[in-house]
């Protein structure tokens, strides 16, 4: 797209502005975690149903993001911004005000569709409005926000649910989203148009993919897998339209995905790290806090506290990594980063119910600065080497998989956690019976012989098995990221241009 190559004079605003928009839409991805079991006794609902308060909103998002490049390049990235942020800041407070759970799911959704937009728009802006030696530091900074958002989310959320109410983790979106329209319709420049045609097809059947697989990983564990004819549809609808996706991709003239896309070595590798950190991160917030607050019986605040941490890692690894990324090879960064998470999910995976808050807090912190470190240089990585005209589905693609990692991450622990515990607690059951050596409740004050003992005595044994469940997935966790890190070696080092990429800017 040809534009002038002169950074905007309002740069700093625009900046500001996507950067509020940006973390607007992130914080809600785990906002409201900590605030379910509140939300669960106001709606009436099963934690099952509870499910779909998160999952609604992560499979509508990640639905609407392939969209996003498309409706840029047709209507003009402004508008679309603009719009995104007018119907998220709506949801949001439709959210607040819901008092039955369809209502909330709906509102959920229609939240994850209008911010859809948000975070890949706000990755291309930075990226246009700097020039190519300050790509780095742009990305450290756009990353503050995308990593920012789901850590300090939990943290916020309990403690605006301890001191006022779970509706507030929805009505504080309003003031922000108020203010980054205000700072977007003054300060951003639109895009040029380029009208295309638009590729029905492929969008329905990637769409109808994603929300299949979302569905299936879901309800799966509900429904006993593929004993159930209903997961069986869903795992045929998926593989129908995954397939049907990649072959008129490859065969349509102008597909909905351009085929250039996945010509570039960098981009496809780097793809294939964000889905790993998507489901390295977002599945570990989605376990903490129940871990905390079900087996460890932290209050709502004192579980936001011992994970805020996590954030201040992520916060000193994207200034470090600022100023360190047009000087160490981008590989070697992220070679530190994910070791570190390596090292974080192991002792995370030795966890115990008799701990303090040291472990929680350390091993946040450095899994923070461990995903600081690898998403900077991974974000410049994936896009050094793609021509700017790509940059739009570039960037809604790659958030698209982080977004399909989270969501597969945090449906798969869970399926393994539920799984495990039912497991280790008929192991450990088997064991206690009153002619064990040293059983255990001889350690303690209770007594077998009355129904009140005996459930005791089963609360605690399915506390343990829980516990060696959390243990289990973290440990999963750990050797996933091991292995994958020798595809480092797959992506090049960005190439030194001593000119600016062309610019989008009228």
């Amino acid at each position: 797209m040809d534009t002038d190559s002169a950074a905007p004079p309002n740069k700093a605003l625009i900046t500001a502005s996507v950067m509020a928009a940006t973390i607007m839409q992130a914080l809600d991805s785990t906002i409201a975690n900590v605030a379910l079991p509140n939300m669960q006794g106001t709606l009436s609902a099963t934690q099952d149903e509870m499910a779909w308060v998160l999952t609604s909103y992560i499979v509508a998002a990640a639905i609407m993001i392939p969209l996003t490049g498309w409706l840029a390049q047709r209507l003009g990235r402004k508008p679309v911004f603009l719009v995104s942020v007018i119907g998220f800041t709506l949801s949001s407070a439709l959210c607040g005000l819901a008092t039955t759970l369809p209502a909330i799911v709906l509102f959920r959704f229609l939240q994850g569709i209008s911010g859809a937009a948000l975070v890949p728009l706000s990755q291309a802006v930075l990226f246009d409005i700097n020039p190519p030696k300050n790509h780095g530091r742009a990305m450290a900074f756009w990353g503050v926000g995308v990593t920012m958002g789901p850590i300090i989310g939990p943290a916020l959320g309990g403690w605006l649910t301890d001191h006022y109410s779970w509706r507030w983790v929805f009505f504080i979106n309003v003031p922000i989203g108020i203010l980054a329209y205000l700072g977007l319709s003054i300060s951003m420049p639109n895009t040029r148009k380029i009208v295309n045609t638009f590729d029905f097809f492929g969008f329905l059947a990637l769409a109808c993919g994603i929300g299949s697989l979302q569905l299936l990983l879901d309800r799966g564990e509900l429904k006993n897998w593929f004993s159930s004819p209903e997961i069986v549809g869903y795992g045929l609808m998926a593989s129908v339209a995954f397939y049907l996706f990649c072959v008129h991709t490859l065969s349509h003239r102008r597909p909905f995905l351009s085929p250039a896309l996945f010509a570039d070595r960098n981009f496809v590798t780097a793809n294939f790290f964000i889905f790993l950190i998507g489901v390295v991160l977002f599945a570990t917030l989605a376990l903490i806090p129940p871990m905390l607050q079900k087996e460890m019986n932290y209050p709502v605040v004192l579980t936001g506290l011992v994970t805020a941490p996590r954030g201040a890692g992520t916060m000193l690894a994207m200034m470090l990594v600022g100023r360190l990324i047009g000087r160490i090879d981008p590989r070697l960064i992220m070679f530190t980063g994910l070791g570190l998470t390596v090292i974080s999910l192991w002792q995370m995976a030795h966890f115990d119910l008799l701990m303090g808050q040291w472990p929680i807090v350390s091993t946040g912190l450095l899994q923070g600065f461990g995903i600081g470190l690898s998403y900077v240089p991974l974000s410049t990585l994936a896009f050094s080497t793609l021509a700017p005209t790509l940059r739009n589905e570039g960037t809604a693609f790659f958030n698209l998989l982080r977004n399909i990692g989270s969501a597969i991450g945090i449906s798969t622990v869970q399926m393994l956690l539920t799984r495990n515990t039912q497991t280790m607690h008929a192991s450990l059951a088997a064991h206690l019976t009153p002619f064990s050596t040293n059983p255990v409740w001889a350690y303690g004050s209770i007594d077998t012989s009355t129904h009140a003992g005996l459930v005791q005595l089963n609360e605690l044994v399915t506390r343990q098995a829980a516990m060696i469940a959390y243990n289990n997935d973290y440990q999963l966790m750990m050797i996933i990221t091991l292995a994958v890190m020798p595809l480092l070696l797959l992506l090049r080092p960005p190439a030194r241009s001593s000119h600016d990429d062309a610019a989008v800017l009228e």
